[in-house]
């Protein structure tokens, strides 16, 4: 399936954060529940012990869930400290997963562009389900941005662009909505109010979540794109897909950089 970029309601500047919030924390319950990136988990743990690195920043976070997801079964051993941030950052929902967390997730406290990011800030950079949202110029922006920042880089999307995904997710994400919206934490009355009454959360979520399929890279795209940026060929890129235990596939993309 060709890489089609339309429009996801959350990428706009003008869209409401409460809104936009109630699909970030739906996303995050569903992809936890399911355990989805769990296959990410030895990934990332190969390459914290070939670099050492100790902490991780997580970038276009939106409410923290596979942050909070690898924390809780990543190795206790490595001793991590995650921070989460985003452009629109969901702050009620970092506050309570700092607290969850023992202050072992942190979260930045301002707005961060992945595209113009803080590159004061040491760590892993991770992005889980986000790096369709950017186009391919600025895919390159970004690996750019980690190459200066000389920092390692866990690139992690779903892997499964067919238009089998994009039947399920019209067909059960309403049913999903319906049964798990009150157990999403933290608890808002908003989000019950706009989910079952009048329901913005779902309509936008089932739209931003069919064009994602559409936007998604394959691995061997985003490793093309790394390689054009990385031009002096400073960094070791992995890519690949591997299956989750519901039988979708994770893609990823790693970079390290190189030895001197």
């Amino acid at each position: 399936m060709k890489r089609i970029h339309l429009f996801e309601f959350e990428d706009f500047k003008w869209f409401p954060d409460f809104i936009r919030d109630g699909g970030t924390d739906f996303l995050g319950f569903i992809l936890n529940i399911t355990k989805f990136y769990a296959p990410a988990i030895p990934i990332m743990e190969k390459l914290i012990h070939s670099t050492g690195h100790k902490h991780i920043l997580d970038l276009c976070s939106g409410n923290g869930g596979p942050v909070e997801f690898i924390h809780q079964r990543i190795n206790p051993s490595l001793n991590l400290q995650f921070i989460v941030s985003d452009k629109y950052p969901n702050f009620p929902a970092y506050q309570q997963l700092k607290k969850r967390t023992n202050n072992q997730v942190d979260y930045y406290p301002h707005s961060l562009d992945i595209l113009h990011p803080d590159a004061e800030v040491t760590g892993i950079r991770t992005l889980f389900s986000a790096i369709h949202h950017f186009k391919p110029t600025e895919v390159k922006t970004i690996v750019q941005n980690v190459i200066d920042s000389k920092m390692p880089v866990c690139i992690f999307d779903s892997g499964d662009k067919h238009f089998g995904t994009i039947l399920l997710i019209l067909i059960f994400h309403p049913i999903l909505f319906l049964l798990f919206t009150p157990f999403i934490r933290p608890f808002k009355l908003r989000r019950i109010l706009f989910t079952y009454l009048i329901p913005l959360i779902p309509v936008y979520t089932i739209w931003d979540g069919v064009i994602s399929i559409l936007r998604l890279y394959q691995p061997k795209e985003l490793f093309e794109i790394a390689k054009t940026s990385d031009k002096n060929e400073l960094y070791e890129w992995n890519y690949g897909k591997v299956k989750n235990s519901i039988g979708m596939s994770v893609a990823y993309l790693t970079g390290i950089p190189k030895q001197k």
